[in-house]
């Protein structure tokens, strides 16, 4: 199979009516099309077809026990597949939708068992960017997209990163532009006596608070989701995220993570402006700031390959605002090996 790659967007910004022409028929003929969106690019496929959405798990070498998220449109596309729409989700939906937010919310039977690794529950959100909600107008289904890039390695940005992935493995891709948050969306469970974030992302914990009041962060956002345990949310069991080198965060100073890594045949995953510190390093936003370390993070794990990196120490952000969600992808790409600066035994 030949992947093609077709510009969303013609020269003066409006969209490719072709393109998402070719893109519609494609997946209404039960194919993969990789779409961008404003988080990272999706590998989607018709959610409502069993055996399309099957080729996604194959596509990506994904766990069949790992949930997919389905996209559509409009709020009005969201009953069909639930059984129940809370006050809570539509609060939600009110404030943060079209956007990075994914609810979880009881399934209807309309929806495939796959879809949601044979879970009652279904993920659920509406992309901002504007190809992507012009290609599911078009198609007239909801799309389930997870990420379009092999399992288990760094998300895709960019449709060169979708193309390094999954070329000959899909028909086509739809070439957005770089994506603009960077990381996954939110994904918050309303199944449930309090809404729970089960992954960090786009839309901060304190941002749904200020809408629900009470919401309760799980805790496999920080860390092991436990053994046996079942993964409710995509980005939960496994490593993720992965670059081939072996990661260790370090949490503590500038001085301190100096002090650590001197001597050390590694390459530093570092902030900008701190790169001067070091002989090899790759920078991920800046300091203090999540939303360009999410903006910045996959491609910088994607570079690190680039560069045959073998042995990488990472500065830690911090775990509030965006930043939590960057040390939910980041603990996972170093298989939660994390040691802490501050910490007088170490």
């Amino acid at each position: 199979m030949k992947t093609e790659v077709l510009p969303a967007f013609l020269p003066d910004h409006s969209i490719n009516e072709a393109a998402i022409r070719k893109a519609a028929s494609l997946l209404q003929g039960g194919e993969l099309v990789a779409i961008p969106t404003e988080t990272v690019y999706g590998l989607a496929a018709n959610a409502l077809d069993e055996a399309a959405v099957a080729k996604i798990f194959a596509a990506k070498g994904r766990p069949q026990d790992n949930p997919l998220i389905v996209h559509i449109a409009e709020f009005e596309d969201l009953e069909p597949l639930v059984t129940e729409i809370p006050e809570a989700a539509k609060r939600l939906a009110k404030a943060f939708w079209p956007g990075p937010l994914t609810m979880i919310l009881p399934r209807s039977p309309r929806v495939p068992a796959g879809v949601s690794a044979g879970l009652s529950t279904v993920a659920i959100r509406m992309p901002i960017h504007p190809a992507a909600a012009a290609l599911i107008r078009a198609a007239g289904i909801p799309l389930a997209a997870p990420s379009a890039n092999l399992s288990g390695s760094p998300s895709p940005t960019n449709a060169a990163y979708v193309l390094a992935d999954m070329d000959g493995r899909i028909p086509l891709i739809l070439d957005g532009g770089p994506s603009k948050v960077g990381v996954e969306s939110t994904v918050v469970t309303l199944v449930g006596s309090v809404p729970r974030v089960l992954r960090p992302g786009g839309i901060t914990v304190e941002q749904l608070r200020s809408v629900l009041g009470e919401v309760e962060v799980d805790d496999a956002v920080l860390h092991k989701l436990k053994d046996g345990a079942v993964a409710a949310s995509p980005g939960m069991k496994y490593k993720h995220y992965a670059p081939r080198a072996d990661i260790t965060i370090l949490k503590g100073t500038l001085e301190r993570f100096c002090d650590y890594v001197a001597g050390k045949d590694a390459t530093i995953l570092c902030f900008q402006g701190e790169e001067s510190h070091f002989a090899h390093a790759v920078t991920y936003g800046k300091a203090h700031d999540g939303a360009s370390q999410a903006a910045r993070l996959f491609d910088a794990l994607r570079e690190l390959d680039e560069q045959g990196a073998k042995t990488v120490y990472a500065r830690c952000p911090e775990l509030d605002g965006m930043g939590l969600a960057v040390y939910n992808r980041l603990i996972r790409a170093a298989g939660f090996h994390l040691v802490d600066l501050d910490d007088t035994e170490n």
